[in-house]
């Protein structure tokens, strides 16, 4: 395994990987350790893009020296739920993504509905998971010009992430839907409802009027997948 590990402070390590999916793959192992207790002395695993950051770690200098040695098992070797968001496919931007993708729009959504998704890292705003799954070739760029104002609810994508917005805001994604599943609720513990590892799939529901009260949203439906960082 590729890494270059960086002291931060003393007692945190940030760990860069050569890639999104090298990324994943390091998470899992690292929660997978920690989950055999395996990995002590670490307080928080906080995944990005591209880096790992570890802190509170007890022996930064030793763990930092071992991390090269590490093989990163498969990404679904745990057990833990998938959790389903009902998806009215009435996005703006839909029929767009579609066209890049060189679909109709019942296909693209077939696609997405396909997919199952898994939260690479969390940011831009509390509870706003970046889901990875779909293939590389569905990968679409950003508009070109942000919206001032994105619905909360909306279901987008960009680049190789789909995301759901947990509120409203500025944001430059194609939007394909809407949910009325809440990312992010203070009063819930957690309050987010996807962490880093969570899985996750997207049902489509109704038409653009449809009714998606009808149908329990945001609750995990099979006991699969690895477990997300921190629980649920």
């Amino acid at each position: 395994m590729s890494v270059r590990t960086l002291r931060v402070g003393d007692r945190a390590l940030l760990v860069e990987l050569a890639g999104g999916a090298e990324t994943e793959a390091f998470h899992a192992e690292l929660l997978r350790r920690r989950a055999a207790g395996a990995l002590p002395g670490v307080r928080e695993i906080v995944p990005a893009a591209r880096t790992v950051l570890l802190d509170g770690v007890d022996e930064p200098g030793r763990l930092a020296a071992e991390l090269p040695r590490w093989e990163s098992g498969p990404l679904h070797a745990r057990v833990e739920a998938v959790v389903e968001v009902p998806v009215r496919y009435d996005g703006p931007d839909l029929t767009e993504v579609a066209a890049l993708w060189g679909v109709s729009v019942e296909e693209a959504v077939r696609v997405h509905t396909a997919t199952e998704f898994r939260v690479a890292f969390c940011g831009f705003a509390p509870g706003f998971g970046y889901l990875t799954g779909l293939d590389e070739r569905y990968e679409v760029p950003r508009r070109a010009t942000p919206r001032t104002a994105v619905p909360a609810g909306s279901v987008a994508l960009a680049g190789p992430y789909t995301g759901v917005y947990p509120r409203s805001s500025p944001g430059g994604w194609q939007l394909i839907g809407t949910t009325d599943v809440v990312l992010w609720d203070t009063g819930r513990e957690p309050a987010a409802l996807l962490a880093p590892g969570t899985r996750v799939r997207f049902t489509a529901v109704g038409g653009p009027t449809g009714e998606v009260g009808r149908v329990p949203v945001g609750v995990p439906t099979a006991e699969v997948g690895y477990a997300a960082e921190g629980g649920r």
